[in-house]
Protein backbone atom coordinates (compact mmCIF):
# COMPACT_ATOMS: atom_id res chain seq x y z
CA UNK A 1 0.00 0.00 0.00
CA UNK A 2 1.15 3.41 -1.02
CA UNK A 3 2.37 5.63 1.94
CA UNK A 4 -0.28 8.54 2.14
CA UNK A 5 1.21 12.16 1.43
CA UNK A 6 1.00 13.61 4.55
CA UNK A 7 2.66 17.54 3.11
CA UNK A 8 -0.31 19.05 2.11
CA UNK A 9 -0.64 22.23 0.45
CA UNK A 10 -4.22 24.24 1.03
CA UNK A 11 -5.58 26.89 -0.80
CA UNK A 12 -6.29 29.69 1.92
CA UNK A 13 -8.38 32.95 0.99
CA UNK A 14 -6.25 35.36 3.15
CA UNK A 15 -2.69 33.88 2.23
CA UNK A 16 -3.30 32.38 -1.02
CA UNK A 17 -1.35 28.70 -0.47
CA UNK A 18 -0.50 27.37 2.75
CA UNK A 19 1.23 24.32 3.44
CA UNK A 20 1.21 21.62 6.44
CA UNK A 21 4.85 21.26 6.46
CA UNK A 22 5.26 18.27 8.55
CA UNK A 23 3.75 14.43 9.20
CA UNK A 24 2.80 15.49 12.78
CA UNK A 25 1.16 18.69 12.03
CA UNK A 26 -1.14 16.73 9.60
CA UNK A 27 -1.95 14.39 12.07
CA UNK A 28 -3.09 16.60 14.29
CA UNK A 29 -4.92 18.27 11.64
CA UNK A 30 -6.83 15.02 11.13
CA UNK A 31 -7.26 14.37 14.57
CA UNK A 32 -11.14 14.42 15.88
CA UNK A 33 -10.19 17.40 18.31
CA UNK A 34 -8.82 19.61 15.66
CA UNK A 35 -11.71 18.86 13.47
CA UNK A 36 -14.21 19.86 15.59
CA UNK A 37 -13.02 23.48 15.01
CA UNK A 38 -14.93 23.00 11.67
CA UNK A 39 -18.14 23.59 13.40
CA UNK A 40 -17.25 26.30 16.02
CA UNK A 41 -17.32 29.62 14.15
CA UNK A 42 -14.54 32.15 14.70
CA UNK A 43 -16.69 34.85 15.57
CA UNK A 44 -19.70 33.78 17.31
CA UNK A 45 -22.96 35.67 16.03
CA UNK A 46 -20.91 38.22 14.49
CA UNK A 47 -22.62 37.15 11.00
CA UNK A 48 -26.09 38.80 12.65
CA UNK A 49 -24.23 41.96 11.52
CA UNK A 50 -21.57 41.16 9.00
CA UNK A 51 -22.98 37.80 6.82
CA UNK A 52 -19.78 36.94 5.47
CA UNK A 53 -18.24 36.37 9.08
CA UNK A 54 -19.29 31.97 8.52
CA UNK A 55 -15.27 32.00 8.88
CA UNK A 56 -14.23 29.32 11.69
CA UNK A 57 -11.80 28.48 14.48
CA UNK A 58 -10.30 25.68 11.83
CA UNK A 59 -9.41 28.41 9.14
CA UNK A 60 -7.68 31.04 12.25
CA UNK A 61 -5.52 27.77 13.20
CA UNK A 62 -4.04 27.28 10.10
CA UNK A 63 -3.42 30.49 9.34
CA UNK A 64 -1.63 30.94 12.38
CA UNK A 65 0.35 28.14 11.97
CA UNK A 66 1.37 29.54 8.43
CA UNK A 67 2.14 32.76 10.21
CA UNK A 68 4.50 30.78 12.42
CA UNK A 69 5.93 29.23 9.70
CA UNK A 70 6.87 32.91 8.35
CA UNK A 71 7.93 34.13 11.57
CA UNK A 72 10.32 30.97 11.93
CA UNK A 73 11.96 31.32 8.44
CA UNK A 74 12.33 35.00 9.18
CA UNK A 75 14.58 34.34 12.20
CA UNK A 76 16.63 31.80 11.16
CA UNK A 77 17.11 33.94 7.96
CA UNK A 78 18.65 36.37 10.66
CA UNK A 79 21.00 34.05 11.73
CA UNK A 80 19.38 32.87 14.74
CA UNK A 81 19.50 29.55 15.71
CA UNK A 82 15.97 27.66 15.46
CA UNK A 83 16.24 24.10 15.19
CA UNK A 84 13.31 21.87 13.18
CA UNK A 85 12.09 19.98 16.29
CA UNK A 86 12.05 23.77 17.41
CA UNK A 87 9.89 25.07 14.51
CA UNK A 88 7.85 21.71 14.21
CA UNK A 89 6.93 22.39 17.89
CA UNK A 90 6.46 26.12 17.65
CA UNK A 91 3.86 25.79 15.04
CA UNK A 92 2.04 22.74 16.76
CA UNK A 93 1.49 25.16 20.01
CA UNK A 94 0.36 28.10 17.61
CA UNK A 95 -2.02 25.37 15.83
CA UNK A 96 -3.55 23.62 18.75
CA UNK A 97 -3.87 27.16 20.62
CA UNK A 98 -7.65 27.22 20.04
CA UNK A 99 -8.16 23.91 20.44
CA UNK A 100 -10.44 23.95 23.91
CA UNK A 101 -12.79 26.93 22.66
CA UNK A 102 -16.39 25.31 23.26
CA UNK A 103 -18.99 26.24 20.98
CA UNK A 104 -19.65 30.09 19.77
CA UNK A 105 -15.80 30.60 20.67
CA UNK A 106 -16.15 33.20 23.97
CA UNK A 107 -19.82 33.98 24.16
CA UNK A 108 -20.59 30.61 26.08
CA UNK A 109 -17.19 30.77 28.14
CA UNK A 110 -18.61 32.94 30.81
CA UNK A 111 -21.73 30.62 31.51
CA UNK A 112 -21.47 26.95 30.14
CA UNK A 113 -18.58 26.65 32.24
CA UNK A 114 -17.45 27.46 36.10
CA UNK A 115 -14.31 29.96 35.35
CA UNK A 116 -12.77 27.30 32.94
CA UNK A 117 -10.89 29.76 30.63
CA UNK A 118 -10.51 28.22 26.77
CA UNK A 119 -6.64 28.20 27.37
CA UNK A 120 -6.78 25.62 30.23
CA UNK A 121 -8.73 22.99 28.13
CA UNK A 122 -6.46 23.68 25.56
CA UNK A 123 -3.60 22.54 27.49
CA UNK A 124 -5.69 20.03 28.82
CA UNK A 125 -6.53 18.12 25.27
CA UNK A 126 -2.87 19.19 24.49
CA UNK A 127 -1.64 17.12 27.08
CA UNK A 128 -3.78 14.32 26.14
CA UNK A 129 -2.87 14.51 22.72
CA UNK A 130 0.84 14.18 23.85
CA UNK A 131 -0.56 11.12 25.32
CA UNK A 132 -1.84 9.57 22.21
CA UNK A 133 1.24 10.79 20.02
CA UNK A 134 3.87 9.46 22.28
CA UNK A 135 5.08 12.64 23.75
CA UNK A 136 5.96 14.41 20.33
CA UNK A 137 3.66 17.62 21.66
CA UNK A 138 6.10 17.45 24.87
CA UNK A 139 8.16 20.57 23.45
CA UNK A 140 5.14 22.55 22.15
CA UNK A 141 3.46 22.09 25.22
CA UNK A 142 6.62 23.97 27.09
CA UNK A 143 6.44 26.55 24.54
CA UNK A 144 2.53 26.94 25.23
CA UNK A 145 2.68 27.46 28.65
CA UNK A 146 5.94 29.66 28.71
CA UNK A 147 8.16 27.35 30.69
CA UNK A 148 10.86 26.53 27.57
CA UNK A 149 13.86 28.08 28.18
CA UNK A 150 13.77 30.41 24.91
CA UNK A 151 10.82 33.14 25.93
CA UNK A 152 10.60 34.24 22.17
CA UNK A 153 8.64 31.48 21.69
CA UNK A 154 6.16 31.69 24.15
CA UNK A 155 5.82 35.56 22.98
CA UNK A 156 5.08 34.28 20.03
CA UNK A 157 2.54 31.78 20.93
CA UNK A 158 1.08 34.72 23.20
CA UNK A 159 1.57 37.67 23.51
CA UNK A 160 0.17 41.61 22.39
CA UNK A 161 2.12 40.63 19.41
CA UNK A 162 1.52 37.21 18.71
CA UNK A 163 0.83 34.80 15.60
CA UNK A 164 -2.92 34.45 16.94
CA UNK A 165 -3.40 38.12 16.83
CA UNK A 166 -2.08 38.40 13.60
CA UNK A 167 -4.36 36.06 12.23
CA UNK A 168 -7.96 36.88 13.72
CA UNK A 169 -7.30 40.48 12.57
CA UNK A 170 -6.41 40.20 8.99
CA UNK A 171 -9.44 37.15 9.09
CA UNK A 172 -11.72 38.94 10.95
CA UNK A 173 -11.40 41.62 9.03
CA UNK A 174 -11.68 40.41 5.41
CA UNK A 175 -14.74 37.82 6.10
CA UNK A 176 -16.38 41.00 7.74
CA UNK A 177 -15.23 43.11 4.98
CA UNK A 178 -14.17 45.67 7.21
CA UNK A 179 -10.77 46.81 5.74
CA UNK A 180 -9.62 48.27 9.40
CA UNK A 181 -8.48 44.84 9.99
CA UNK A 182 -5.65 44.99 7.43
CA UNK A 183 -2.57 44.90 9.64
CA UNK A 184 0.45 44.45 7.14
CA UNK A 185 1.01 41.25 8.98
CA UNK A 186 3.43 39.94 6.44
CA UNK A 187 5.59 43.09 7.07
CA UNK A 188 5.27 42.79 10.56
CA UNK A 189 6.88 38.97 10.49
CA UNK A 190 9.76 40.52 8.68
CA UNK A 191 10.77 42.94 11.01
CA UNK A 192 10.95 40.47 13.61
CA UNK A 193 14.44 39.62 15.60
CA UNK A 194 16.09 38.46 18.79
CA UNK A 195 17.77 40.20 21.74
CA UNK A 196 18.92 37.68 24.04
CA UNK A 197 15.90 35.52 22.92
CA UNK A 198 13.14 37.97 23.48
CA UNK A 199 11.29 38.59 20.67
CA UNK A 200 11.86 42.46 19.32
CA UNK A 201 10.83 44.15 16.41
CA UNK A 202 13.28 46.49 14.47
CA UNK A 203 12.61 50.19 14.26
CA UNK A 204 11.35 50.17 10.51
CA UNK A 205 8.71 48.08 11.58
CA UNK A 206 7.53 50.91 14.15
CA UNK A 207 4.52 52.50 11.69
CA UNK A 208 3.70 48.30 10.84
CA UNK A 209 3.24 47.80 14.55
CA UNK A 210 1.39 51.18 15.29
CA UNK A 211 -1.25 50.27 12.12
CA UNK A 212 -1.45 46.96 14.44
CA UNK A 213 -2.75 48.55 17.24
CA UNK A 214 -4.79 50.78 15.87
CA UNK A 215 -6.27 48.04 13.97
CA UNK A 216 -7.02 45.94 16.54
CA UNK A 217 -8.65 49.06 18.79
CA UNK A 218 -11.22 49.41 15.65
CA UNK A 219 -11.39 45.88 15.15
CA UNK A 220 -13.14 45.68 18.83
CA UNK A 221 -15.48 48.30 18.49
CA UNK A 222 -16.67 47.68 14.84
CA UNK A 223 -16.90 43.52 14.90
CA UNK A 224 -15.97 41.75 18.39
CA UNK A 225 -18.09 44.42 20.51
CA UNK A 226 -20.32 45.55 17.93
CA UNK A 227 -23.41 46.71 19.41
CA UNK A 228 -25.65 44.33 17.35
CA UNK A 229 -23.30 41.55 18.38
CA UNK A 230 -23.80 42.23 21.99
CA UNK A 231 -27.30 42.15 21.90
CA UNK A 232 -27.44 38.86 20.30
CA UNK A 233 -24.63 37.19 22.90
CA UNK A 234 -26.65 38.93 25.55
CA UNK A 235 -29.87 36.82 24.15
CA UNK A 236 -27.83 33.82 24.03
CA UNK A 237 -26.53 33.62 27.22
CA UNK A 238 -30.28 34.28 27.97
CA UNK A 239 -31.62 31.35 26.73
CA UNK A 240 -28.65 29.07 27.96
CA UNK A 241 -29.50 30.80 31.44
CA UNK A 242 -33.09 29.47 31.17
CA UNK A 243 -32.64 26.14 30.15
CA UNK A 244 -30.28 25.23 32.82
CA UNK A 245 -32.70 26.78 35.53
CA UNK A 246 -36.00 24.32 33.67
CA UNK A 247 -33.16 21.14 33.47
CA UNK A 248 -32.28 21.85 36.85
CA UNK A 249 -35.69 22.26 37.98
CA UNK A 250 -36.45 19.15 36.47
CA UNK A 251 -40.15 19.89 35.78
CA UNK A 252 -43.29 18.10 33.79
CA UNK A 253 -41.47 19.50 30.40
CA UNK A 254 -38.52 17.98 28.95
CA UNK A 255 -35.94 20.34 27.85
CA UNK A 256 -34.57 18.69 24.97
CA UNK A 257 -30.65 18.61 25.01
CA UNK A 258 -27.93 15.88 23.68
CA UNK A 259 -26.44 13.62 26.70
CA UNK A 260 -22.83 15.86 26.15
CA UNK A 261 -24.95 19.36 25.98
CA UNK A 262 -27.19 18.99 29.19
CA UNK A 263 -23.90 17.22 31.21
CA UNK A 264 -22.61 20.65 31.06
CA UNK A 265 -26.27 22.17 31.30
CA UNK A 266 -27.22 20.67 34.68
CA UNK A 267 -24.02 20.73 36.22
CA UNK A 268 -21.77 23.63 37.22
CA UNK A 269 -18.61 22.08 35.35
CA UNK A 270 -15.51 23.52 37.41
CA UNK A 271 -11.62 23.07 36.68
CA UNK A 272 -11.28 20.60 38.98
CA UNK A 273 -14.26 18.76 37.86
CA UNK A 274 -12.29 18.49 34.69
CA UNK A 275 -9.01 17.18 35.68
CA UNK A 276 -10.74 14.88 38.12
CA UNK A 277 -13.52 13.22 36.21
CA UNK A 278 -12.30 12.61 32.44
CA UNK A 279 -16.20 12.10 31.08
CA UNK A 280 -16.25 16.12 31.23
CA UNK A 281 -13.68 16.24 28.57
CA UNK A 282 -14.66 13.92 26.03
CA UNK A 283 -18.27 15.23 26.08
CA UNK A 284 -16.50 18.68 25.82
CA UNK A 285 -14.97 17.66 22.37
CA UNK A 286 -18.06 16.40 21.80
CA UNK A 287 -19.84 20.18 21.52
CA UNK A 288 -19.98 22.42 18.70
CA UNK A 289 -22.33 25.36 17.44
CA UNK A 290 -24.74 22.32 16.08
CA UNK A 291 -25.89 21.18 19.21
CA UNK A 292 -26.41 25.00 20.43
CA UNK A 293 -28.60 25.77 17.01
CA UNK A 294 -30.14 22.70 17.16
CA UNK A 295 -31.46 22.75 20.83
CA UNK A 296 -32.37 26.35 19.82
CA UNK A 297 -34.85 25.15 17.12
CA UNK A 298 -36.09 22.92 19.29
CA UNK A 299 -36.50 25.31 22.33
CA UNK A 300 -38.69 27.61 20.21
CA UNK A 301 -41.62 25.03 20.72
CA UNK A 302 -41.18 24.54 24.10
CA UNK A 303 -44.37 25.33 26.65
CA UNK A 304 -42.09 28.06 28.77
CA UNK A 305 -42.71 30.96 27.12
CA UNK A 306 -39.05 32.79 28.40
CA UNK A 307 -37.05 29.92 26.22
CA UNK A 308 -39.70 29.69 23.74
CA UNK A 309 -40.04 33.68 23.47
CA UNK A 310 -35.75 34.03 23.16
CA UNK A 311 -35.26 30.99 20.86
CA UNK A 312 -37.65 32.64 18.73
CA UNK A 313 -36.55 36.16 18.28
CA UNK A 314 -32.73 34.60 17.94
CA UNK A 315 -34.04 32.11 14.76
CA UNK A 316 -36.01 35.11 13.30
CA UNK A 317 -33.19 38.31 13.92
CA UNK A 318 -35.87 39.46 16.14
CA UNK A 319 -33.33 41.39 18.61
CA UNK A 320 -33.65 43.17 21.63
CA UNK A 321 -32.95 46.92 21.42
CA UNK A 322 -29.41 48.24 23.09
CA UNK A 323 -28.35 51.71 24.60
CA UNK A 324 -24.40 52.64 24.87
CA UNK A 325 -22.94 55.01 27.70
CA UNK A 326 -19.34 55.81 28.70
CA UNK A 327 -21.30 56.33 32.22
CA UNK A 328 -22.54 53.33 34.11
CA UNK A 329 -26.91 53.71 33.73
CA UNK A 330 -29.14 55.47 36.26
CA UNK A 331 -31.48 53.83 38.18
CA UNK A 332 -34.54 56.11 36.47
CA UNK A 333 -33.47 54.55 33.13
CA UNK A 334 -33.60 51.01 34.35
CA UNK A 335 -36.80 52.01 36.43
CA UNK A 336 -38.22 53.10 33.24
CA UNK A 337 -37.34 49.87 31.03
CA UNK A 338 -38.80 47.49 33.45
CA UNK A 339 -41.84 49.29 33.61
CA UNK A 340 -42.48 48.97 29.76
CA UNK A 341 -41.74 45.17 30.03
CA UNK A 342 -44.12 44.75 32.76
CA UNK A 343 -47.07 46.56 30.96
CA UNK A 344 -45.86 44.12 28.14
CA UNK A 345 -46.60 41.27 30.36
CA UNK A 346 -43.74 40.12 32.09
CA UNK A 347 -43.08 39.25 35.56
CA UNK A 348 -40.69 40.37 38.01
CA UNK A 349 -39.33 36.62 37.60
CA UNK A 350 -39.22 37.08 33.50
CA UNK A 351 -37.82 40.48 33.02
CA UNK A 352 -34.12 39.21 34.03
CA UNK A 353 -34.10 37.24 30.92
CA UNK A 354 -35.22 40.33 28.65
CA UNK A 355 -33.69 43.15 30.58
CA UNK A 356 -29.52 42.82 30.68
CA UNK A 357 -27.07 45.40 31.75
CA UNK A 358 -22.79 44.86 31.18
CA UNK A 359 -20.19 46.88 30.10
CA UNK A 360 -17.55 46.17 27.38
CA UNK A 361 -14.07 47.11 27.85
CA UNK A 362 -11.14 47.90 25.19
CA UNK A 363 -7.45 48.18 25.84
CA UNK A 364 -5.62 47.71 22.07
CA UNK A 365 -2.13 48.24 24.20
CA UNK A 366 -0.96 47.20 27.49
CA UNK A 367 2.59 48.32 28.66
CA UNK A 368 2.18 46.74 31.91
CA UNK A 369 2.00 43.19 29.85
CA UNK A 370 3.75 41.60 27.47
CA UNK A 371 5.42 44.72 26.23
CA UNK A 372 6.29 45.29 22.20
CA UNK A 373 9.37 46.03 22.14
CA UNK A 374 11.44 47.90 19.54
CA UNK A 375 15.30 47.44 18.73
CA UNK A 376 17.06 50.93 17.93
CA UNK A 377 19.24 51.32 15.61
CA UNK A 378 21.62 52.00 17.93
CA UNK A 379 20.53 48.30 19.52
CA UNK A 380 18.85 49.76 22.33
CA UNK A 381 15.43 47.96 23.35
CA UNK A 382 12.41 50.40 24.27
CA UNK A 383 8.49 49.98 24.51
CA UNK A 384 6.44 50.88 21.42
CA UNK A 385 5.10 53.57 23.82
CA UNK A 386 8.39 55.18 24.07
CA UNK A 387 9.42 54.57 20.48
CA UNK A 388 6.37 55.82 18.72
CA UNK A 389 5.38 59.55 17.91
CA UNK A 390 2.12 58.37 17.13
CA UNK A 391 0.09 61.26 18.81
CA UNK A 392 -2.29 58.79 20.13
CA UNK A 393 -0.37 55.79 21.39
CA UNK A 394 -1.01 56.71 25.18
CA UNK A 395 -4.64 56.66 24.07
CA UNK A 396 -4.53 53.13 22.77
CA UNK A 397 -3.03 52.58 26.42
CA UNK A 398 -6.00 53.20 28.17
CA UNK A 399 -8.84 50.86 29.23
CA UNK A 400 -11.86 52.47 27.60
CA UNK A 401 -15.31 51.12 28.82
CA UNK A 402 -18.71 51.42 27.27
CA UNK A 403 -21.81 50.30 29.45
CA UNK A 404 -25.05 48.62 28.10
CA UNK A 405 -28.48 47.71 28.43
CA UNK A 406 -30.23 45.47 26.17
CA UNK A 407 -34.21 44.76 26.40
CA UNK A 408 -37.12 43.39 25.16
CA UNK A 409 -38.72 46.41 23.30
CA UNK A 410 -42.05 45.25 21.69
CA UNK A 411 -42.42 41.96 22.86
CA UNK A 412 -45.36 40.64 24.57
CA UNK A 413 -45.39 37.83 26.96
CA UNK A 414 -48.41 36.16 28.95
CA UNK A 415 -48.45 36.99 32.64
CA UNK A 416 -48.80 33.75 33.51
CA UNK A 417 -45.21 32.47 32.96
CA UNK A 418 -43.50 31.74 36.27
Amino acid sequence: MATPNKKKILNDPVYGFITIPTELLFDLVEHPYFQRLRRIKQLGLSEYVYPGALHTRFHHALGAMHLMGQAMSTLQSKGHRITDAECEAAQIAILLHDIGHGPFSHVLECCLLDNVPHEEISLMLMRELNRQFGGSLSLAIQMFEGTYERPFFHQLISSQLDMDRMDYLNRDGYYTGVAEGAIGAERIIKMLDLVDDQLVVEAKGILSVENFLNARRLMYWQVYLHKTSICCESMLIQVLRRARFLIRQNGPDPVYAPDTFRLFLRNSVSMADFQTNRLYLEAFTKLDDFDIWSCIKQWALHPDLVLSTLCQMLLDRKLFKIMLSTEPFQGELLHELEKQLRQDGFTAETISYFLIEGQATNAAYLPSGDRIAIKLKTGQVIDIADASDLSNIQVLTNIVRRYYVCWAKGISISQSVS
